[in-house]
């Protein structure tokens, strides 16, 4: 269980599941990216109750990658002005295939730009 073996699971896999806080019980599948070796993910939804907002209430959670399960913490990038364009080419080449188009397309529009959180895996 280490951090490089975590970082070669998204860049190589679609879908990574994610727990938000301690008290959820399922992870959810959701889009990550790694981008100089850090880990962002942009939420889709904008609902008040999110897996975004829940991080923001609480920065403590965990990703799966396939059989393996990472703590991680969750922060909004400080530098996330400079890393938007990186994090959206990311978007845009990782997710370019067939349904995942209009969403990769979407996904780097201001509206979901603002909700990019980094996770921090912990070791």
């Amino acid at each position: 269980m280490n951090k490089e073996n975590a970082l070669h699971y998204i860049k190589t896999n679609n879908l990574i599941g994610i727990k938000a806080g301690k008290h959820r019980s399922e992870f959810l599948e959701i889009w990550m990216i790694v981008v100089q070796d850090r880990v962002f993910a942009r939420s889709w939804g904008l609902a008040e109750r999110s897996w975004f907002t829940a991080f923001l209430e609480n920065s403590a959670g965990e990703i799966q990658c396939g059989e393996v399960t990472y703590p991680v913490y969750a922060v909004i990038p400080e530098d996330l002005n400079e890393l938007t364009e990186e994090i959206n080419k990311a978007y845009l080449t990782k997710y370019n295939t067939g349904h995942n188009i209009p969403y990769s397309q979407g996904i780097i529009h201001e509206k979901h730009v603002v909700r990019t959180i980094e996770f921090i895996i912990l070791d």
